[in-house]
């Protein structure tokens, strides 16, 4: 979730994103709430003050997930770890977080920021209620009613992410102390993820009896939410796994070397014929002169039309050097991992003194794990 997205912001050098999904439950909160909940607890607002509470509600429900995320990449940035972007999706938010924590504490301070944060948001927003809830009309009655459905959202968003399901983040505060006692993070995160997969079952089983006890809606909701925990626990696993096993290996040791470079006004149709075809080359490095410009990759030349290949330049097809996701051959070979896994990108280029000296692509990344992880066969 945390690759693609339309980007909206930036804040302390992260990225802010919207995920499509994330306008489905934008306008399906909003809909719920302007339709029936403030129609039902106010039932004199007229249309207006209703859609307008609907909208605002919603609105400042995704501000307060974002303001968790940000508590989670504060903490985490001021630990010293990267963090690339924050993405707001169907199921709330997520964090672009590079690689994991240092160690056992960082995890836990990581972790229990955000839903503290929730936590204090919503007794903040409950005191607000608390304070307006007797104007009988006016601005006090509309600031008490959105502040109340707010403040009990943002107290069930922290108390939901302190439950022991791995990733959520009560999953990664057990973890951290599973690791805090261990030392050993593969074991931690193993027992962790068991934990998530077991609670993300309990809610599939709960969502199925609702959902054919007639409560349908919220029997699919809490389906999908257990799907999304197990998937999630078991990728989170297998990505510590595999970062285990590549711990020690270098770039190099992956990389594909053999990159033939080709100049900018060079045709598509003649990369193709002369490279792609006959010698099965997938990096087609673009230089002018010395220079590093961009890369052409497998992908972009079979986007171009086949009546277009003669017209088209490396230069109009190539990704250029500053969108590109580059490594150096000496450079821990789980970095590239982590560039595929966040980014959703099929191949690194590795660069040296601004020149492209190879690429690792996710077969021959596939390929060198297999070969780790079976070197008898």
């Amino acid at each position: 979730m945390g690759g693609k997205g339309i980007v909206f912001g930036k804040i302390w050098g992260i990225t802010l994103k919207l995920n499509p999904s994330w306008f489905i439950i934008f306008v399906l909160i909003t809909w719920a709430l302007a339709g029936s909940y403030f129609p039902g607890q106010y039932p004199a607002w007229n249309f207006t003050a209703k859609l307008s509470a609907g909208v605002i509600t919603s609105l400042l429900f995704f501000t307060s997930v974002l303001v968790h995320e940000l508590m989670h990449s504060y903490v985490a940035q001021h630990e010293g770890t990267e963090v690339k972007s924050i993405t707001l999706f169907i199921f709330g938010g997520v964090s672009e977080i590079s690689g994991e924590p240092k160690n056992a504490g960082d995890e836990f301070s990581m972790a229990i920021a955000g839903p503290l944060t929730s936590l204090v948001l919503g007794g903040i927003l409950m005191a607000v209620w608390a304070v307006l809830r007797h104007d009988a009309g006016g601005p006090g009655q509309f600031i008490a009613a959105v502040s109340y459905w707010l403040g009990l959202i943002n107290l069930s968003l922290g108390a939901f992410n302190l439950i022991p399901g791995f990733p959520l983040d009560g999953g990664r505060v057990f973890r951290s102390i599973l690791w805090g006692k261990s030392g050993d993070l593969r074991e931690a995160t193993r027992t962790a993820s068991q934990v998530g997969k077991v609670i993300a079952y309990i809610f599939i089983f709960i969502g199925i009896f609702l959902f054919f006890s007639g409560n349908w809606l919220n029997g699919a909701w809490m389906v999908l939410i257990g799907w999304f925990l197990d998937n999630a626990a078991s990728g989170s696993y297998r990505q510590v796994q595999l970062n285990d096993l590549l711990k020690g290996h270098k770039v190099s040791e992956a990389m594909q070397g053999d990159c033939v470079s080709v100049t900018p006004e060079v045709s598509a149709e003649y990369i193709i014929n002369e490279y792609a075809l006959t010698k099965g080359q997938q990096c087609f490095p673009v230089m002018d002169g010395e220079n590093l410009e961009g890369i052409v990759s497998f992908d972009s030349l079979r986007g171009v039309a086949k009546e277009a290949r003669r017209d088209k330049t490396a230069a109009q097809i190539m990704m250029p050097l500053e969108q590109m996701k580059t490594v150096e051959p000496n450079d821990e070979l789980g970095k590239v991992l982590s560039i595929m896994t966040e980014g959703d990108v099929s191949q690194v280029s590795v660069v040296q003194n601004g020149k492209m000296v190879g690429l690792v692509s996710r077969e021959r990344l596939l390929s060198f794990i297999d070969l780790l992880a079976n070197p008898g066969r």
